[in-house]
């Protein structure tokens, strides 16, 4: 690490605490969030409702997040994500103890606001990183999710029936999560970008930086990556308790899930540096595939465990390999463009996949064995577009480093 890499390991300490403790809020909030539903909604299809709501709150915010951030700091972005992620819980509870459905929804919308600020935090490593420290920094402070990953569901164990009103217990945790990892964010220093020239270029639009391949890909793979993890672990406790299994052993699958999503990130940024993005994303898709084949074939708690650990996996290696190839994709002055956008599109899938996962798991079939393999077969169309895109730019990286060889040689 050079000398400049000084301040970054510095934020990248800071954002890996703030992964690791705010974070806990979304495993809790993945486990109980489709039962909590599943009691509330009259329409069992409907169950996985609040889910898609968090991420659906994540999509519409991600765009205005990112130019607030461009223009004042990514401090004040994570703080308007706190304030988000406590009236959420707050609301959620509210829903919960007026057993409203729709006041459930409002709340899991506002949680969307702090999911949608966490995942700018990949973002915020590479700020202040080299380039040749950015894999890491962005690998590392993911990695702050396997603490995450371990708080979570075990909160769920203790709060969830803490109160005579199921989850409720839940909630309340979650809003003093939010209060006491705030004072995390006044320790990190991130300049906040310059303003940009008038006289300077103002960058690509977004339909530009769309038509770039690389741009393309990236968005293209990480919107795969995370919306066939999102589809699958949301279905997760409903599939887990349909099954005949109890609500513990649902927590702690999702809780085997998140430690895969998050343990493979201490070494991923290496593999990127070593192998490249596109083959770590390569990877990763090969991953969610055989995590689907290991899902269909059974429905014991081994199959739940590994087979949600190896969607994790993959979804490691697909989306950090993305985030990767996109930091390096555009100029600085396109960061909030780019990142905003990117979110968008991502969280827009992934709303789509949250929202298809409860039809398909409680809808689709006549019992949960039948959603469940739904669910798992859904997975392959999308996989089969990723992967095609991804050859695409690889061969368009072929031709292009053969075009540069034959200049050089003419």
């Amino acid at each position: 690490m050079t000398h400049s890499d000084v301040l970054a390991k510095r934020n990248v300490i800071i954002l890996i605490l703030a992964q690791a403790f705010l974070g806990a809020q979304m495993p809790i909030l993945f486990v109980i969030g489709g039962l909590a539903g599943q009691s509330l909604a009259s329409n069992i299809c409907w169950a996985t409702m609040p889910i898609s709501m968090i991420v659906f709150g994540s999509m519409t915010t991600a765009p205005w997040l990112s130019q607030v951030m461009q223009k004042y700091g990514r401090k004040v972005g994570f703080i308007i994500g706190i304030i988000g992620g406590a009236t959420g819980a707050a609301v959620c509870a509210y829903g919960l103890f007026t057993a409203s459905f729709g006041t459930f929804l409002l709340g899991s919308y506002f949680s969307g606001i702090y999911m949608s600020a966490q995942a700018f935090y990949r973002f915020a490593a590479a700020d202040t990183a080299s380039d040749s420290f950015r894999p890491k920094a962005i690998s590392y402070v993911m990695a702050g999710g396997l603490a995450s990953a371990i708080i979570g569901p075990q909160l769920v164990k203790l709060t969830s029936d803490a109160y005579v009103i199921p989850f409720f217990g839940a909630y309340i945790a979650i809003i003093a999560i939010n209060l006491i990892g705030s004072l995390l964010f006044f320790f990190l220093k991130i300049p906040t970008p310059e303003p940009q020239d008038k006289a300077a270029p103002a960058g690509r639009s977004r339909l530009e930086l769309l038509k770039s391949p690389r741009i393309a890909v990236a968005i293209i793979c990480a919107m795969v990556s995370y919306a066939l993890m999102n589809l699958v672990m949301t279905s997760t406790p409903l599939a887990v308790v349909g099954c005949g299994f109890t609500q513990n052993n649902a927590a702690d699958v999702v809780m085997g899930h998140v430690l895969g999503m998050f343990i493979p990130s201490f070494f991923t940024g290496h593999l990127i540096v070593r192998f490249g993005a596109k083959k770590i994303v390569a990877l990763g898709l090969v991953i969610l595939a055989i995590a689907g084949i290991v899902d269909l074939s059974g429905i014991t708690l081994t199959n739940f465990f590994l087979g949600l650990i190896l969607l994790g996996i993959g979804w490691n290696f697909g989306f950090i390999g993305a985030t990767t190839m996109l930091s390096y994709a555009h100029a600085p002055s396109e960061r909030g463009r780019v990142q905003g956008m990117n979110d968008f599109l991502v969280f827009g899938m992934v709303t789509l996949g949250s929202l298809s996962s409860g039809g398909l798991m409680n809808c689709s079939g006549g019992t949960p064995v039948e959603g469940w393999t739904a669910v798992n077969i859904a997975m392959v169309p999308f996989l089969l577009l990723a992967g095609a895109a991804l050859v695409w730019l690889m061969i368009i990286d072929r031709r292009e480093g053969r075009d540069k060889l034959k200049s050089y040689s003419a």
